[in-house]
């Protein structure tokens, strides 16, 4: 399994300051098969929204972190990654805020949601 996380600065380093912390995963239970089922269809939502909107332009998603209070701007790969993460490890992965997004390019989850209803709408529309 290739995983596509930022290498750890410290690894190895017996001064490293996180390793009082313990391992991220020691209390970490799996996911459960209805949050397995959540995050799958997350990551089916989430090709469907790209295919419709990256031509647009659209270059991903804003998300409202509960953790920071403030909005992250996360592209198409990074969410991808994301959600893969959870999946695989059943915890999500320590997230920095991008550097000087421009909040133009990204739509929330429920745009994207109502966009793709709207194109589904449109094309059943069509078939009459």
């Amino acid at each position: 399994m290739h995983d596509d996380a930022p290498l750890d600065p410290f690894a190895g380093d017996p001064d490293d300051p996180a390793a009082s912390l313990g391992d991220p995963g020691e209390d970490t239970a799996p996911l459960s098969v209805t949050e397995r089922e959540d995050v799958l269809a997350d990551l089916a939502d989430l090709e469907v929204f790209r295919a419709l909107l990256e031509p647009l332009g659209v270059r991903g998603l804003t998300v409202d972190c509960g953790d920071c209070g403030k909005p992250h701007y996360i592209d198409w790969d990074l969410l991808h990654g994301n959600l893969r993460h959870l999946l695989d490890e059943g915890l999500p992965r320590v997230h920095e805020p991008a550097l000087a997004p421009d909040p133009v390019d990204y739509v929330s989850w429920e745009y994207a949601r109502g966009y793709v209803d709207g194109v589904i709408d449109s094309e059943e529309g069509h078939d009459d």
